[in-house]
């Protein structure tokens, strides 16, 4: 089997070492799309971040000889890329995926990953690709394949949304979070949200390899004292000093996040279904400015009253549009 990936930062090169050592070839695009030379593969991963998807499209075209015989992985956090890639290579050849292995490259360039978690596949249309999970598997990684590839897109995401966006935007790590009681009370709220939203859309969480996606949701509907005291201990020792994705792209002064594909998705959906989503709405906003002007991160760097401010502020707002349409 020959592999393409673009994308070599940890989760790609995580993949590739994985399926290199069951003697999977395995190609790295280069950064440069005039770099690009013709490759001939039965599978192509993208690995790249969420707001990269087109720009590996137009990598994926360049390089891929036979498109309509290649298998289009999406291993990606956010919703949305693979609409992207269906609508290039058609959604017969695209793969959603999420990946619940910790990886993490340390200071020496080497990729690391805990032994724990998963790979979930799942087909956008309905073809099996029995053979690609098989070898997945054959490579030691636990993988599960799953029926909808939208539940399992959203699920992740809910995973994605705790923790993350408000670590960046109070330049906090995990177990510091949890003790700011009012912005955890907002996590809860957030993950609220995901989970109205995936309602509304009528997709139904799944649970993915070592995470209960389900269960998560389900403490989020306790009232928000129990919800709280039993998320802030997961929270607390589960990521505890890791710093999330996103907090991780802002203390490395990047200018563009995946905080749209991830909570901006849950607010684009919220504001199309008529649901409110005022938590994600400003997660999504006050990241993507400091993002944009850095400038403005002294005003929530371990702020967490400027932050709560801002959300009550939203929910206000969104109030009156609501009361305005009725």
């Amino acid at each position: 089997m020959k592999v393409y990936i673009v994308g070599a930062g940890s989760v790609g090169r995580f993949l590739g070492e994985t399926l290199s050592r069951v003697n999977v070839e395995v190609v790295y695009a280069p950064r440069n799309l005039a770099d690009v030379v013709p490759y001939d593969a039965d599978v192509a991963i993208v690995a790249t971040k969420s707001f990269d998807t087109p720009g590996a499209i137009a990598t994926l075209r360049a390089a891929i000889v036979t498109p309509e015989k290649c298998v289009f992985v999406t291993p990606q956090n956010g919703v949305g890329n693979e609409e992207l890639l269906a609508e290039a290579f058609g959604a017969r050849n695209v793969m959603a995926a999420a990946l619940t292995v910790p990886v993490e490259t340390d200071r020496d360039g080497r990729v690391g990953a805990r032994n724990t978690g998963g790979l979930a596949l799942a087909p956008m249309a309905d073809v099996a690709y029995n053979w690609l999970v098989a070898t997945f598997g054959s490579a030691g990684l636990q993988t599960t394949v799953v029926s909808d590839w939208r539940a399992l897109k959203w699920s992740k995401l809910a995973l994605n949304v705790v923790a993350n966006a408000s670590c960046a935007i109070l330049n906090v790590l995990p177990n510091r979070l949890v003790a700011f009681d009012h912005i955890f009370t907002l996590e809860i709220h957030a993950v609220r949200e995901v989970r109205d939203v995936m309602h509304a859309m009528k997709i139904t969480p799944i649970d993915l390899p070592r995470y209960p996606v389900r269960a998560l949701l389900g403490v989020a509907s306790l009232p928000s004292p129990v919800a709280k005291a039993i998320l802030s201990s997961r929270v607390s020792g589960g990521r505890g000093t890791k710093p999330p994705s996103l907090l991780l792209d802002i203390r490395a002064g990047k200018s563009q996040t995946e905080v749209d594909m991830l909570n901006g998705a849950v607010a684009a959906a919220g504001s199309r279904l008529g649901i409110p989503t005022p938590v994600n709405a400003v997660y999504a906003r006050v990241l993507s400015d400091i993002a944009n002007m850095p400038q403005l991160w002294p005003k929530y760097r371990e702020r967490p009253e400027a932050l709560e401010g801002e959300v009550m502020a939203e929910v206000q707002r969104q109030r009156s549009l609501r009361k305005h349409k009725t």
